[in-house]
């Protein structure tokens, strides 16, 4: 994916960093100390993995991959594809190893030529949310050259049609989510196009699932968004960002998720998935970030 970088200004200012000596925001330093993670119950009962981190493993044996993911001890999986397996064949390999799949990545022109096909996967497969994972060529306001406030009205339409989706999926019993990437946090006529989407979207009809490295690396705070849109994050990418703003393993960079995860309650998380779009080793990758977020529990 062809993803635009933007000045990572604010990076630091605002959130817990572990290890780079920044000071937490208040709305975390203010949490009773006597209150432990697991007391709080703000971590969910099985982590999960965005299997789009193993996807060159999925396209090799869907099963084998997942029997490993299950072995390493995650409980769910949010897909990206089904690499050739028909929603039964899915279901039938999730149920060999324990595991669920409450969510599934689509893309858009998936949502409006294939809705009813998404909707039967779903049910078959177990999904409870449908995700819009990226916005790609005319898809997005702003690759048409619209700027200004014809940007900020794009993304209002588009709002409206997540409204519909959203609709569409509530009618079927399921939730229609968006997840961002850092294109969303420009600033339009002192408007981030994320505040844009998520005031314009109604909170009965459309998640988000928000990528906290995505929003990090785009000098966004989560504790800003949690406090301004409190419930509107149902979904979570855990996915960790190194100083000089590459991906890492859970654990390996600079975001403190144990403090973001104390506000689990405010941002309304329930699904907490792990993502690298890329690790050298896809498997040891995995492995090493369920292992940091096990230690959370501890």
């Amino acid at each position: 994916m062809d993803r635009r970088k933007f000045v990572q200004n604010s990076l630091g200012a605002g959130l817990l960093l572990a290890g780079t000596g920044h000071a937490a925001p208040a709305a975390a330093r203010t949490l009773p100390e006597a209150r432990t993670l697991h007391e709080a119950r703000t971590l969910p009962e099985a982590w999960g993995l965005q299997l789009y981190t193993v996807r060159s493993l999925m396209a090799r044996d869907v099963e084998r991959t997942l029997a490993s993911v299950a072995r390493i001890g995650y409980g769910e999986v949010e897909f990206a594809g089904y690499f050739g397996r028909s929603p039964t064949e899915i279901r039938t390999a999730l149920e060999a190893e324990g595991l669920a799949a409450p969510a599934a990545h689509l893309s858009l022109e998936e949502l409006r030529s294939s809705f009813e096909e998404a909707v039967d996967a779903a049910a078959e497969i177990g999904h409870r949310y449908l995700v819009l994972p990226y916005l790609a060529g005319p898809e997005r306001p702003g690759n048409d050259g619209a700027t200004g406030s014809a940007l900020v009205d794009g993304y209002r339409r588009l709002a409206d049609e997540f409204n519909e989706l959203g609709t569409r999926c509530g009618e079927a019993g399921l939730i229609f989510g968006y997840h961002n990437h850092d294109f969303e946090l420009e600033e339009v006529n002192g408007l981030r196009l994320l505040d844009v989407m998520i005031e314009n979207t109604d909170p009965e009809l459309v998640t988000y699932e928000v990528d906290f490295y995505w929003l990090v690396h785009a000098g966004a705070d989560p504790f800003d968004y949690f406090s301004r849109y409190p419930g509107r994050f149902q979904l979570c990418h855990v996915k960790d960002r190194t100083e000089d703003g590459g991906m890492a393993d859970v654990g390996a960079g600079i975001i403190d998720f144990a403090a973001i995860f104390e506000r689990s309650d405010d941002a309304g998380l329930i699904h907490y998935f792990v993502e690298h779009d890329a690790p050298a080793d896809p498997m040891g990758s995995v492995r090493a970030s369920f292992e940091h977020l096990d230690a959370l529990d501890d």
